[in-house]
């Protein structure tokens, strides 16, 4: 089954830049709904916490990926 060749260590896909790209997603998704409700009139109740949860997962998975695309491997 092709799905769980995604868990092999050999494949084409980069897990950590797909996990930052599905966070970077949510976040926009939860700022366009903050957007939508304040011009309704009402408020969009975000849990800090959550909201800065997605905000590490976005920059640790980018930031992971991008030192191991640079780093020197031996």
């Amino acid at each position: 089954m092709k799905i769980f060749n995604i868990f092999k260590d050999s494949n084409d896909i980069n897990e950590k830049t797909v996990l930052g790209f599905l966070s970077f997603g949510v976040m926009v998704a939860v700022m366009v709904a903050d957007i939508a409700t304040g011009w309704m009139g009402k408020d969009l109740i975000i849990n800090e916490f959550t909201y800065n949860s997605f905000v590490y997962i976005t920059l640790g998975s980018f930031g992971v990926a991008g030192l191991e695309k640079f780093a020197s491997k031996k």
